[in-house]
């Protein structure tokens, strides 16, 4: 899966409906007492923190219009996910790393812009969903650890060569993959690492079961929220867009040949029995870079010469070669952009996007071989002259940059996948939950 801890992220659950962790909502007067559900090396899941949970990934897949499984099946899934999560924070705070209120802020009002909000509408959203900007806050903190922890523990160790990019884009599966992306969920039966022959046919034999359950019509997102066994389980088991190629064989080749809505059937991989189901496809189209061949001369106004008497002498030089005077050779004599005068104020073959917006706006609405009229930026007064526009097809920099996004990827999911069951394994868990509850899950499944 590729990163799933953004900060983007941290607002699903104001548009899904309310997934933060450690809401607290209303409760009556007379109150349970509360109860630990789960210990977590020096730590503790208590009852109410998964009851809390438990409430809001209902809420989400009400809001959805899924049917909402029973607490039984969805209690088991969002504690191991907790658990999960509160290893990943043990291992921020041991190794010092903090999140400042400067950061925090910087954070919180990124996703508030992102979702076109003030940090006041951001605060009254939550509120309308019932959440609390405090405990909202709290979340994104913690959703910003576990991601630093991913980066530290994960994402440094991943390392993908120029000969491993090229050996990719030769490749047919690699031209393949390039073409498009997929939009895909998956549901895992998982297996431990040293798994005996009896519990890998038990494993295959309940992924089939799963499997026929979909052929016939069963839904896809709510199968995988009671039984699969990946980190995207409570998300309906949606990984996002991807490449095939970041998925094990044989996936690969299959996927690229599936029609949305598709499913895979059951295969081994290295963390069990997975199904994967095709939710869309994208892409495939060239990339082209529009450039303009510009020249220009530049004047600014300094101790010496008030701005109205640049502005004057950019009119003087702009009538002179309306006049028939030579623009390279002026540009010699009078521009004051360095990078440019000695070439005659040639700036080459450029893309728009890297000059400020009033030259940008300027340059475009001039006609090629004409000159513009004097006008202003930030660095003084212009004239400028276009001498040509082309599209340059920038498809093979975009296609090496796919292929190492790619292939990282590919490497970090494999690498997440991994550390995480190897944390979760060495890890001292005492789960507290009745032993019906459990296995509610697995009797729902069945």
């Amino acid at each position: 899966m590729n990163v799933k801890t953004k900060l983007s992220d941290c607002l699903r659950p104001l548009v899904l409906g309310a997934l933060f962790l450690g809401t607290v909502s209303a409760h009556a007067a007379v109150q349970q007492l509360d109860k630990v559900a789960a210990i977590v090396d020096n730590d503790v899941i208590m009852q109410s923190q998964l009851d809390q949970r438990v409430k809001e990934v209902q809420q989400t897949i009400a809001k959805r219009g899924g049917g909402v499984p029973p607490t039984s099946v969805l209690e088991p899934q969002v504690l191991e996910r907790l658990i999960v999560e509160n290893l990943q924070l043990q291992i921020g705070e041991r190794s010092g790393i903090r999140i400042s209120d400067e950061e925090l802020n910087q954070a919180v009002g990124t996703i508030a812009q992102r979702n076109n909000m003030s940090i006041d509408q951001f605060r009254a959203a939550l509120a309308h969903d019932g959440l609390s900007y405090e405990d909202a806050r709290d979340q994104i903190k913690r959703e910003m650890i576990i991601s630093r922890v991913r980066q530290r523990r994960v994402a440094e160790r991943v390392q993908v060569s120029e000969q491993e990019v090229k050996n990719f884009l030769a490749s047919d599966l690699g031209k393949m993959q390039l073409s498009e992306e997929l939009h895909l969920a998956n549901i895992l039966i998982a297996t431990p690492d040293s798994a005996s022959a009896e519990q890998l046919n038990a494993a295959a034999a309940k992924t089939q079961a799963v499997y026929d359950r979909l052929k016939a019509g069963a839904d896809f997102a709510q199968t995988a929220i009671a039984v699969s066994g990946s980190d995207n389980a409570l998300d309906g088991g949606d990984m996002g867009w991807r490449k095939a190629a970041q998925l094990p064989p044989p996936f690969d080749r299959e996927l690229s040949a599936m029609s949305v809505g598709d499913i895979t059937q059951p295969a081994r991989t290295p963390g069990g029995f997975i199904i994967l189901k095709l939710l869309g496809k994208r892409g495939g189209e060239n990339s082209l870079k529009d450039e303009v061949h510009v020249r220009h001369i530049l004047v600014k106004p300094s101790e010496i010469r008030t701005e109205a008497q640049t502005k004057e002498l950019a009119q003087k030089i702009y009538d002179r070669i309306e006049g028939g005077e030579d623009f390279a050779t002026l540009a010699k004599s009078f521009s004051e952009d360095p990078g440019s005068a000695l070439n005659g104020g040639d700036l080459n073959w450029i893309d728009p996007k890297a000059l400020v917006p009033e030259f940008q706006d300027v340059m475009a609405k001039t006609p090629q071989g004409v000159l513009s009229k004097p006008f202003k930026t930030q660095y003084g007064w212009h004239v400028l002259e276009v001498l040509g526009r082309r599209a340059t097809d920038n498809t093979a920099q975009a296609r090496e940059q796919q292929a190492l996004t790619v292939l990282r990827n590919r490497k970090y999911d494999e690498e997440l996948q991994t550390w995480l069951r190897q944390i979760r394994d060495e890890a001292y868990v005492e789960n507290k939950l009745p032993a019906a509850e459990q296995t509610g899950a697995d009797q729902a499944a069945q």
